[in-house]
């Protein structure tokens, strides 16, 4: 969205071809896209990509629209990580409802 380039790549870089791809996110929105027409590793059903400066899809900016749970966030320094957040469950996104 607004033109801002998203560095994206496998959490598991094997060696695989590269294809060309575009990115999107998960709501019903004809501008949710990280990229378009990035040359990636390939990657099959099921893997993570790790989507850096990931903008409104991060907690400091998101929100619950299209009844989305916000994401699992992870830091990443050289080879440590640390879960920062947790992923948002369904329960999450109705506590508080009648």
């Amino acid at each position: 969205l607004y033109g801002s380039y998203h560095q994206i790549q496998p959490v598991m870089r094997n060696r695989r071809s590269q294809l060309l791809a575009d990115i999107v996110g998960p709501v019903c929105e004809t501008g949710d896209f990280f990229a378009r027409n990035r040359t990636l590793l390939e990657v099959e059903p099921g893997e993570l990509l790790a989507i850096f400066t990931a903008g409104a899809y991060g907690n400091v900016l998101s929100s619950n629209y299209n009844a989305r749970p916000r994401p699992v966030e992870v830091l990443v320094e050289g080879s440590l990580w640390r879960l920062a957040r947790r992923r948002e469950s369904f329960r999450d996104l109705i506590r508080g409802e009648a």
